[in-house]
């Protein structure tokens, strides 16, 4: 459980690459699935990416071959790394945790961090 705050964000030009931190402020390897959704303005929120309880992390194909999640449990910290950005991955990136309770399974979100792709 705790806070989970998304950074890195910004404005890049279509081709360039950019990476996005998630911090959590408890230990983040406690929660069994991690991940990265986003939403475009007008738009249903999408999944980017998710690393499930197994360590086997499903991308949307959207994305595939072009972004990557990774953590580093030093810094507590998990990462979407962006390649070969198209416009249309500009979107609010939204940092998604998931951790089992007596009650069921609980979602945590960040705020949001904005990515910008000009063409």
């Amino acid at each position: 459980q705790g806070q989970l705050v998304e950074s890195g964000g910004g404005l890049v030009q279509a081709g360039q690459s950019l990476r996005l931190s998630c911090t959590g402020t408890a230990n983040i390897f406690s929660f069994n699935a991690m991940g990265w959704y986003r939403q475009a303005p007008g738009k249903q929120r999408e999944l980017v990416g998710l690393r499930t309880s197994g360590g086997n992390i499903n991308y949307a194909d959207s994305v595939k071959g072009r972004f990557a999640i990774s953590r580093d449990k030093a810094e507590n910290t998990m990462f979407l790394q962006m390649t070969s950005l198209k416009p249309e991955d500009t979107a609010v990136y939204l940092c998604y945790g998931q951790i089992g309770t007596i009650e069921g399974y609980r979602d945590f979100w960040g705020q949001g961090t904005q990515v910008t792709v000009s063409s």
